[in-house]
């Protein structure tokens, strides 16, 4: 049998988001590779992170529907990976910004970081699964990725 066909392997994708009473499964996809997987996953936390909390000066936007809030949190960066399943990328805010969870600004880091991924890719390369969770105050979000048995 040819190696390639041997380890060739389908992944599955999930995004879903709740709340303390409950979770929705918002959108799932089969991959023939990890890094497409991967790369839906990216799509919908940056769609999620839009959705959550959108560029004023996005084209979609009315004019004056929306404007920017002075003294929110910035992000300063993304801890290390850790071990386990389990994987959150948290963001680092500013000290004036007290200890608020931003779930939009942790997907948009999340989704922007070459570490988290090339540390996912390695995770699903060993079989493993990835797994990503941003929180706010009143709900979370997550995302998925698996490799699927033979």
């Amino acid at each position: 049998m040819n190696p390639a066909q041997e380890t060739a392997r389908w992944y599955v994708a999930e995004s879903s988001a709740g709340d303390a009473a409950r979770s929705v499964r918002l959108g799932c996809i089969t991959a023939p590779t990890r890094r497409l997987a991967l790369r839906w996953l990216r799509r919908q936390a940056r769609r999620f992170a839009d959705a959550l909390d959108p560029d004023p000066y996005a084209s979609w936007v009315p004019g004056r529907a929306l404007h920017p809030v002075t003294g929110g949190p910035g992000l300063v960066g993304c801890a290390p990976p850790t071990g386990g399943g389990r994987h959150p990328v948290t963001a680092a805010r500013h000290p004036s910004a007290g200890a608020r969870p931003d779930a939009p600004a942790e997907l948009r880091a999340w989704a922007d970081s070459f570490r988290e991924h090339d540390y996912a890719l390695l995770r699903l390369a060993d079989g493993l699964p990835y797994e990503f969770v941003a929180r706010d105050a009143l709900a979370w979000y997550g995302l998925v990725v698996r490799p699927l048995g033979r």
